[in-house]
């Protein structure tokens, strides 16, 4: 009689890599609490009520990151791809701790979102405790009681330090010391332009949202990524490229560019996030989250969206007007959208109008929302077929021109629009003048 192989991977169809593979171990970690919470919390915050097809969840695209994660470690840490590295990388790329790391990795980028509060971004911000981010909270579930037993389950036991220190990076746990080797793996997921993270989030808003301006060669991209030194003056590694790469590099952070402009920051979005804000200010005790991890578990976007739904119907309830708002689509409207030539005119156009409209129709019917990026398109080395380095910026006539993401928006109670808009009309240069 012959006896067959019990399976020993497990397979997900997913619309972007089309199947994603998981071991036995990391079946166990996608079926915890932390990870499964994930399926009840949406990617896009309330932005399916633009999009209606953004209904796409943190679950999914964490799922994605752990597939492409595993696909670039492979890419960085065959023997044909690694450069010249400190001696400390090139043994842990070449030795048995490469199959600890990549499970390390795989894990950490499986859990990175874990910690997301309810809506994902909308309200993280403004009602969380000053020293509270997802990102701690992704770190205390990592290191909890329930993913702590898998982890030490385990063979070889995968250390909660480890894969927390890889899901956040250096730059959300600056009291931790990382490696050379640690900052790179955390780099492969959230790095700047290079970062899984960010390529399945491009990938899988744009399918979603049901908009081509998210696409870009992923393939290629994860094809060439290798481990460089930063420049030919210094040895500190992280990823680059080899110059075949250049363009899909390119498309992704155009990519970044237009998704921003046309869907993350979308004016009816960002009046949805407005008053997603408003009504948890009224509804949650003292008008923040709360920093328990078990009270963390429990509130995902089903819960909120009930309470949103009864205080619609109830005068009396916390938070009424701004969940009738949602509910009934009664949002603020744009009145005014701030240009890159008012500003180079202007100044700051967006609080002259501001200032001008609550001195108009008071407070409460006015609000402003903006977004600038901190910083342009980020550079990274690019490895030459003789084997030279070079910045991207200096190899690529795209890169250091693509534009930075500023967004002003003002946004004004429906009774007053058409009134407001009229008098805006009127008065703009006037206002403007004053900016």
């Amino acid at each position: 009689m012959v006896s067959l192989a019990v399976k020993q991977y497990h397979e997900i169809r997913d619309p972007i890599h089309d199947f994603v593979k998981l071991d036995s171990d990391e079946r166990r970690v996608l079926d915890s609490g932390p990870v499964q919470r994930l399926r009840h919390v949406h990617q896009l915050a309330m932005s399916y009520l633009v999009y209606p097809g953004a209904t796409h969840r943190r679950f999914e695209h964490s799922l994605g990151v752990m597939e492409l994660a595993g696909k670039l470690f492979d890419t960085v840490t065959a023997a044909d791809n690694i450069h010249d590295l400190p001696s400390d990388m090139v043994t842990e790329m070449r030795s048995d701790r490469r199959s600890y790391w990549r499970k390390v990795l795989r894990m950490a980028a499986l859990c990175h979102d874990i910690g997301h509060l309810p809506f994902s971004h909308a309200a993280e911000k403004e009602l969380l405790s000053d020293d509270w981010d997802h990102e701690r909270f992704t770190v205390e579930l990592i290191q909890g009681n329930e993913l702590a037993e898998i982890w030490s389950s385990m063979k070889p036991p995968l250390a909660p330090e480890d894969v927390a220190k890889i899901a956040v990076g250096p730059e959300k746990m600056k009291n931790v010391s990382f490696s050379n080797w640690e900052a790179l793996l955390s780099e492969i997921i959230s790095g700047d332009t290079l970062g899984v993270d960010r390529m399945d989030y491009l990938l899988r808003d744009s399918h979603h949202a049901g908009v081509a301006y998210g696409r870009f060669d992923h393939h290629r991209l994860v094809d060439t990524v290798r481990v460089l030194p930063v420049s030919q003056e210094s040895d500190e590694p992280t990823l680059g490229l080899e110059s075949g790469g250049i363009h899909s590099a390119e498309a992704l952070l155009l990519a970044r560019y237009f998704m921003f402009m046309q869907v993350y920051y979308h004016h009816v979005r960002m009046a949805y996030d407005f008053h997603l804000r408003q009504f948890l200010q009224a509804w949650l005790p003292s008008g923040r989250f709360s920093t328990d991890t078990d009270q963390h578990q429990r509130l995902t976007d089903n819960e909120v969206l009930y309470e949103i739904s009864q205080a619609a119907q109830d005068p009396l309830a916390l938070g009424h007007e701004a969940a009738g708002r949602i509910v009934n689509r009664n949002h603020f409207r744009a009145l005014y959208t701030q240009t890159r030539q008012d500003k180079a005119v202007y100044g700051d156009p967006l609080t002259a109008m501001f200032n001008a409209c609550v001195g108009k129709y008071g407070e409460s019917k006015v609000h402003k929302s903006e977004y600038t990026q901190q910083a342009p398109a980020p550079e990274f080395p690019v490895v030459g077929s003789e084997g030279q380095v070079k910045s991207s910026h200096a190899i690529s006539g795209v890169l250091h021109q693509v534009p930075i993401v500023d967004v002003g928006v003002l946004l004004v109670d429906p009774e007053i629009d058409k009134e407001a808009s009229r008098w805006l009309n009127s008065n703009r240069e006037t206002i403007l003048s004053r900016s």
